[in-house]
């Protein structure tokens, strides 16, 4: 098996062959470190690297399985681990120039949960400046690069983690998404991305208060991100917004025939890209090619959802960062500054307003997820937007319109907004300059399930997408 075949195998194959002595992880992690080292400086999407420690590790892997001795569910996979969570003696940089020389005192739930799983962390993968943009580059690491067509962005803010996995250099790895930031680079790099709802999976305080913030895999197949994420999720001591009791996704699926989905192509008043519009009608097809019905919707919703979603993150988010401007804005990134001036002016008044349009978005999608399964939009309005863009300097144009520098060229935000509801995005298809386009299948609340059961209905149909005639052309 050549080393290509090896770095792109599905995560959950790879174990399988691990434990019928098919493959060793020795294998595998000496394949995944040469494609680390073979794409990055055309991808630049890994942070900190352990490839010593990660190859030792391996090697112990090895022999549990040589042995039939116990393993875990992630034992011997090469993981990218996002670079703004934490592991106990090693660095954490969430992409900035005021991290330097900081080392971490804990490890991070999620993080101790997928090493106690048998996960191998070789990297960690690249953010933008603490996360706070859909694309990812910094000061502190440069620019991170899209697979499928360097000239533009992987996403972000999990743009590193999308990047490692577009790019054959991890078998999974984890985001974290406040606006969008797990969904935006699985949809721009061809990937899976889940954004659960609101507590089922444990973060890092403060941020596990704000209900926006969810913690979840990416991955090349529905099934890895399901293994990943039946890791990650259950109820922590150390996180009172986590749910109980655990839920355990399971990996097998009843077909979707008979389902009514809900279909929304703008979501009332996102501009949609051509080449995503045409995906994504195609992708409605696959559905009723199983046996679904596909209804186009009018949710009621307007430009004061993304305004109230942007009004809300700098009240929150950006006002977390606001304490760092007088002594440290020369050293932060123009978008990161911005962001939190803009949080400097927020007031409280602003957040209120941002809690009653949430309640009225949900007075129109509740009621309408009573009568579908699911609902089904694009995730990003735009392939994506170039890897070295600014939004505090560029300006964004879909369909001849100007829209949003920050968050108006992707449509995952509303789904912070109501964050109860699991969504998953999955590709849909390749743009004109050769990006990843992708879908998001929006569930009613805590029905997890459900998006992963069409999710997985439709891979089925599809095909999964990174075969070994569909890779980035690296």
């Amino acid at each position: 098996m050549s080393d290509l075949d090896l770095c792109y195998m599905p995560a959950h194959q790879a174990l399988q062959l691990f434990k019928t002595k098919k493959l060793s992880p020795v294998e595998l992690m000496e394949a995944t470190i040469r494609r680390a080292e073979a794409t990055r400086p055309t991808i630049n999407c890994l942070t900190f690297t352990y490839f010593d420690e990660a190859m030792a590790l391996a090697r112990k892997a090895e022999a549990r399985y040589a042995k039939g001795a116990r393993t875990g569910a992630l034992e011997g996979l090469p993981i990218g681990i996002k670079d703004e969570s934490y592991i106990k003696g090693k660095p954490t940089s969430h992409g900035s120039l005021l991290t330097q020389g900081a080392v971490s005192d804990h490890t991070s739930t999620i993080n101790d949960r997928i090493i106690r799983a048998g996960g191998i962390v070789h990297a960690r993968t690249a953010t933008p400046e603490f996360s706070c943009a859909g694309y990812t580059w910094s000061r502190r690491w440069g620019v991170t690069r899209n697979p499928w067509n360097p000239d533009y962005t992987p996403g972000g803010s999990s743009g590193g983690s999308a990047a490692t996995l577009a790019a054959g250099t991890s078998a999974i790895a984890t985001g974290s998404d406040i606006a969008g930031s797990i969904r935006i680079p699985a949809s721009a790099c061809g990937l899976v991305g889940f954004k659960p709802p609101y507590g089922r999976n444990p973060d890092e305080p403060p941020f596990n208060l704000d209900f926006y913030c969810h913690t979840g895999p990416l991955a090349r197949t529905v099934t890895d991100a399901i293994l990943l994420q039946n890791v990650m999720s259950g109820p922590s001591p150390l996180d009172i917004a986590t749910l109980r009791p655990k839920l355990r996704l399971p990996l097998d699926y009843k077909p979707i025939k008979g389902w009514k989905i809900a279909f929304s192509m703008g979501l009332g008043s996102f501009e949609v890209h051509p080449d995503v519009r045409r995906n994504t009608l195609e992708a409605c097809e696959v559905f009723r090619s199983l046996g679904a019905t596909v209804d186009e919707v009018d949710l009621g919703w307007g430009d004061e959802v993304l305004k109230s979603g942007m009004a809300y993150l700098e009240h929150i988010f950006g006002a977390s960062l606001a304490g760092l401007l007088k002594e440290h804005g020369d050293d932060m990134t123009s978008y990161a500054r911005k962001f939190a001036e803009d949080g400097q002016k927020s007031k409280a008044t602003d957040f209120v307003g941002t809690l009653e349009v949430a309640a009225r978005m949900y007075q129109s999608l509740g009621p309408l997820l009573e009568k579908y399964d699911v609902l089904l939009c694009p995730t990003n309005a735009l392939p994506a937007v170039p890897a070295e863009f600014d939004q505090t300097t560029g300006t964004v144009e879909i369909n001849g319109k100007t829209v949003n520098p920050s968050l108006g060229w992707v449509m995952t935000t509303p789904f912070n907004m109501l964050s109860r509801c699991p969504v998953i995005s999955i590709p849909s298809g390749r743009a004109t300059n050769g990006v990843p386009t992708g879908i998001q299948i929006v569930g009613r609340t805590y029905s997890d399930a459900d998006v992963f059961r069409a999710a997985m209905a439709f891979e089925t149909a599809r095909g999964q997408w990174y075969g070994s005639g569909a890779r980035p052309p690296l």
